[in-house]
């Protein structure tokens, strides 16, 4: 485990990222936006973690390990596919090109796993076997492994809405995307979930399920967007362990925001019940997970950026060279 002691550091988080001197600020869950004119976009993680279409709390160290985690993956998958990082001018922040993100988040799923409203194992524990498009046999246990990954797409609600299920016909009928567009899209996925699964199991994890998002460039090139094969992004589990706990019936071993989520979802409904407080040390140790995640993903250690009196202090001396630029 990471020697960082996480409750010392607890003061130490980026919840609010507004920086009032950079232009077109746009806040989502967990990342605030500002476009500049020339096409640009700086993206800054926040280290607020979101489920149940809510923010929950707020992490120390989260945006910092989410940024550098991608920033792992898009250069470990850009071969497979062109994304829209420029550049990287802090731990926490990412200059890409500004996309038109398509209206359909592709997530693909290798288990029955999951505890949204969307997920397979909520679905399939509703008695529901036709999702998606495609059809589930019986007799599925929590957490199993599926013959092959599935692809189960859901609307990309901008507007902090609830996501709702799609399938391929749905997407083309109602025409979110062209037909060539979901095939590129769907076969890019898979190729990705292939690429992720595969570095995942030399570092003894399983890349259970993860969701990615595309965009397209003014003359209509796809590229990835967003993050990629992160803990916020993707369901991690730990390979040595997976095995016992699924014959046991337990839950496994998570690298990812399950953490959270599954003590929230414990104690209320979290799309209708106000959200319990965390505990200070559910928070600490939420923290250690994603920065062991980070670790053991990359096989690299995290040195966090302490420089500034705070975080939002250091990414804005970062990015102060943007700073009037329309």
């Amino acid at each position: 485990m990471p020697s960082l002691d996480f409750a010392a550091f607890s003061s130490r988080v980026l919840d609010d990222a507004t920086i009032p001197e950079l232009p077109n600020h746009y806040r989502g869950k967990v990342r605030d936006n500002y476009d500049l004119a020339d096409g640009r976009r700086i993206i800054v993680a926040s280290d607020r973690l979101s489920a149940f279409d809510r923010i929950l709390c707020a992490i120390p160290f989260k945006g910092e390990v989410l940024t550098q985690t991608a920033r792992f993956w898009f250069e470990q998958t850009a071969d497979i596919c062109a994304n829209h990082v420029l550049a990287y001018p802090d731990p926490n922040v990412l200059i890409c090109r500004r996309l038109d993100i398509l209206p359909v988040e592709i997530v693909v799923r290798g288990y029955l796993a999951g505890t949204t409203g969307t997920s397979i194992l909520t679905l399939y524990r509703k008695g529901q076997r036709d999702m998606y498009g495609m059809t589930l046999p019986d007799g599925l246990r929590d957490n199993a492994r599926l013959a092959e990954p599935i692809i189960t797409p859901t609307s990309k609600e901008f507007d902090g809405g609830h996501d709702s299920p799609l399938t391929a016909s749905e997407i083309i009928d109602h025409k979110l995307l062209t037909p060539a567009q979901w095939d590129e899209v769907s076969a890019t996925a898979l190729a990705l979930f292939a690429r992720g699964q595969a570095i995942a199991e030399t570092r003894g994890l399983i890349l259970a399920d993860t969701k990615y998002e595309f965009g397209v460039t003014p003359d209509g090139t796809i590229l990835l967007a967003d993050e990629i094969h992160t803990p916020d992004s993707s369901r991690y589990w730990r390979q040595s362990t997976y095995q016992a706990r699924f014959e046991a019936g337990e839950r496994p071993d998570s690298f990812d925001k399950d953490f959270v989520r599954s003590w929230v979802a414990a104690r209320c409904d979290p799309y209708v019940d106000p959200i319990p407080a965390i505990p200070e040390d559910l928070i600490a140790g939420t923290a250690a997970v994603y920065v062991e995640a980070f670790e053991t993903i990359t096989a690299q250690p995290f040195a966090p950026s302490l420089e500034g009196g705070t975080v939002l202090e250091r990414i804005r001396a970062n990015l102060a060279p943007f700073f009037g630029v329309d």
